[in-house]
């Protein structure tokens, strides 16, 4: 399938374009204004350059060693020696879309025209995305201030022709090789380049924005799976009515309850238990259980927050995060200025949010499963949903599973960004653990998916066991899919591990969205 090149240019890249370069393994190519700005801006570097005037990241030493000028004749090996010290990361090596994000990212920022770098030097990182080259780059060395220092220098190391990466087909291979094998020339590095290739929050900012993505489509994941419960449960869905939502204007809540009242619609289940003249009471129980009543609350302060860290994804990448940065005026003078804006706070501070996101909706969505489970609390339904109780086990150690992840989720939700460490002689003495923020965020929005895809499984079981009495048409094509996909439906136990990691990869996939979605049109 031919796949039409990402612009890169002055201005920002959208969350579509990083993902499809990340994910979808785009090509890219500079816009010919970002070229011309980088243009711009290498004269003003080279200006400074040959001048004797010292200024802070062409002619002198980095962080707590800027202090030193360092003479012309120096300043090929100052690049090189900066970029491979810094790429000092140790670990497992970091997912291919992470890396390719941060690339795309970092080239971003040079095509603003306020680095100073070559345009060669910019080209040849587009080139290694083209060509789907990935530098090695590893789980440890950044603490998200002066930027993603490590991991960005293992790809400017790259560049270089040095380290290691993976080539187009994932093979491990020298850089030199993989550069000679797509027809590319490593870059020697001059003045500014090595900090205008290795300072910012690329890393953190490329995590945040997938997160984001994956986190909108699992929120419309868990009110599909939020509906099945409800509807298994014999709940009602009169607490979901917009009038109900309107006298709290959160507009995630609304959102939320809207695409509730929308699944459910049509519903035999539901039906069976509303009495009045209008069916439109609800007669077997006076209020719901909070996991179910109070579902459109959480799922809608969890897409509030997340449309919240939308924003400052936004800002930042309309930012040129770089230390020091050039600035040009109008008259085509320009200067080089010292800067705080690779600080990763701003992104730091979103990703611990989005934790605590993750888990409490996978909270909520245990405990709702775990209603399925007990007789006591399910309204007619078998113990477990097992089929022989007692013979059979049914869903019992599926919630157990769920329960070991929420645990786990509960953990990571503990923030990284309030966790500074001092670096680089006390120079760096406040720094923000946004890389780590994103990297335990990425476990976060895994887990979340499996407690849902559980969540589906388990209901999916339930809708089956109220038969002869029918789901909703949108919940009903929810299990359909299940059992077209290999996943029984309600019988004696069975090996429940691979039906498990089935309804993930579904719910991953966002499959389980579309068929619900294919009913009743795109959820909200």
């Amino acid at each position: 399938m031919s796949m039409q090149n990402i612009q890169v240019g002055v201005g920002p890249v959208s969350f579509e374009d990083l993902v499809r370069v990340a994910r979808d393994g785009a090509a890219v190519e500079l816009t010919s204004d970002a070229l011309e700005a980088v243009d711009r801006a290498r004269a003003v570097v080279e200006a400074l350059a040959a001048g004797e005037t010292p200024t802070y990241g062409v002619s002198t030493g980095f962080g707590a060693l800027a202090t030193r000028h360092i003479p012309t004749e120096m300043r090929a090996q100052l690049q090189r020696s900066l970029v491979r010290s810094h790429a000092a990361g140790s670990g497992p090596e970091v997912e291919r879309e992470v890396v390719r994000a941060l690339m795309l990212l970092r080239l971003s920022t040079l095509a603003t025209g306020r680095t100073g770098v070559r345009r060669g030097t910019a080209q040849l990182l587009a080139d290694l995305l083209t060509h789907g080259i990935t530098p090695v780059v590893r789980e440890y060395g950044s603490l998200g201030c002066s930027g993603d220092l490590a991991p960005l220098s293992h790809c400017a190391l790259a560049l270089m022709g040095e380290g290691e990466v993976r080539d187009a087909s994932g093979t491990l291979v020298p850089a030199a090789d993989a550069l000679a094998a797509a027809g590319l020339a490593p870059v020697e590095l001059a003045a500014k380049e090595g900090l205008a290739l290795i300072n910012g929050t690329d890393g953190m900012l490329g995590m945040l924005v997938m997160a984001i993505a994956d986190l909108r489509m699992l929120l419309r994941t868990a009110d599909v799976a939020a509906a099945m419960s409800v509807e298994g449960q014999l709940g009602t869905d009169r607490v979901f009515a917009p009038e109900l939502q309107a006298i709290r204007p959160h507009p995630g809540q609304a959102l939320s309850a809207a695409n509730l009242t929308a699944l459910m619609a049509g519903s035999a289940i539901v039906a069976s238990h509303r009495t009045g003249p209008d069916s439109s009471v609800e007669c077997n129980r006076v209020q719901d259980a909070y996991s179910l009543r109070c579902s459109p609350q959480v799922h809608g302060a969890a897409r509030d927050t997340v449309e919240h860290a939308a924003t400052v994804a936004g800002r930042e990448l309309a930012s040129a995060v770089d230390n020091p940065v050039v600035m040009v005026g109008p008259d085509g003078q320009g200067r080089v200025e010292s800067n705080g804006n690779f600080h990763g706070a701003p992104v730091g501070y979103v990703l611990d949010f989005l934790a605590i996101v993750a888990a409490d909706v996978a909270s909520i969505s245990e405990r709702r499963t775990d209603r399925f489970l007990d007789r006591a609390r399910s309204h007619g339904l078998p113990p477990f949903l097992a089929d022989d109780p007692g013979v059979d086990s049914g869903h019992m150690i599926a919630q157990y599973t769920q329960a070991s992840i929420v645990s786990e989720l509960k953990r990571l939700a503990v923030p990284a960004s309030v966790d500074s460490i001092p670096s680089s002689a006390m120079q760096e003495d406040h720094v923000s653990m946004g890389w780590n923020a994103a990297r335990k965020l990425r476990r976060s929005v895994d887990g979340l998916s499996r407690v849902v895809a559980v969540e589906v499984l388990t209901a999916a079981r339930a809708l089956d066991l109220r038969a002869p009495l029918t789901p909703s048409p949108a919940t009903g094509a929810v299990v359909e899919l299940l059992r077209s996909s290999g996943i029984q439906g309600p019988g004696p136990d069975r090996h429940l591990s691979p039906e498990i990691e089935a309804a993930v990869g579904l719910v991953q996939s966002g499959a389980v969205l579309a068929a619900a979605e294919s009913v009743i049109g795109e959820l909200q």
